[in-house]
């Protein structure tokens, strides 16, 4: 389980913090030969509950930041256990984000051994605030770190909002995705996205890959990167 007592924060915050009982898993993101991995996603795993009623909890009281804190600090300490020498990517509240003293803290606190090595990703819930954004973008790119729109094609993150957020990645929402080797509408759609990435200087990750079908006509077509439990799942 993951411990907060002993890091340099606000008392309200670590009292919050301390009051949550979570684990997390990794799943790899991998580059297009389907073995060699680019990133690691740290997934939390509340051990009383689901991810998604913890999620709720704390939305409903409107204290997301809490679970803010508790993803960058809770992920990074449990990548810098594992060990892993790949990227490893976080998610983040498209509506929050680190407090200045607090993002001091996680930098010192974790050092240049993370520069260049965290992708951020913005979730596609429960809002998107251009202000948290641009703070965000400030902050992570200042380590050399990378910005990623998640579930691309549902929530809030579509073409117009990655416009806007002009991230490093795109990860692609596995219902755009799902039976793609037989869709010709889908094929038609994702060769486009793609296409129109690419001219954007994006990466772009197909998310939630099942089959070997899809994953081979995905190669195929020119995605860089894939997440999925034809690949992987989550340890």
């Amino acid at each position: 389980m993951i411990y907060y007592d002993h890091l340099p924060l606000d008392k309200e915050i670590l009292d919050a913090l301390g009051e949550l009982s979570i684990n997390y898993v990794f799943q790899p993101i991998f580059r297009p030969d389907g073995k060699t991995i680019y990133a690691w996603e740290a997934l939390m795993r509340p051990t009383d509950r689901t991810v998604m009623e913890l999620i709720n909890e704390y939305m409903d009281a409107d204290n997301l930041h809490v679970l803010e804190v508790a993803t960058l600090f809770g992920a990074m300490q449990a990548y810098t256990l594992r060990g892993y020498e790949e990227r490893v990517s976080v998610n983040s509240f498209p509506n929050d984000c680190l407090r200045q003293d607090e993002s001091d803290v996680f930098w010192e606190y974790f050092g240049d051994s993370i520069r260049g090595r965290m992708i951020v990703e913005n979730l596609e819930y429960p809002y998107f605030s251009y202000e948290i954004w641009k703070e965000k973008c400030r902050s992570v790119r200042s380590m050399d770190n990378l910005l990623a729109a998640d579930d691309f094609g549902s929530g809030i993150n579509d073409m117009e909002r990655v416009d806007v957020m002009k991230p490093d990645i795109v990860k692609i929402d596995r219902e755009l995705i799902a039976g793609i080797d037989h869709d010709p509408e889908k094929q038609d759609n994702i060769a486009r996205l793609v296409e129109e990435f690419h001219s954007k200087d994006i990466l772009v990750v197909a998310e939630g890959v099942e089959e070997k079908e899809e994953f081979e006509y995905l190669v195929d077509l020119g995605m860089d990167l894939f997440q999925g439990f034809y690949l992987a799942r989550p340890a």
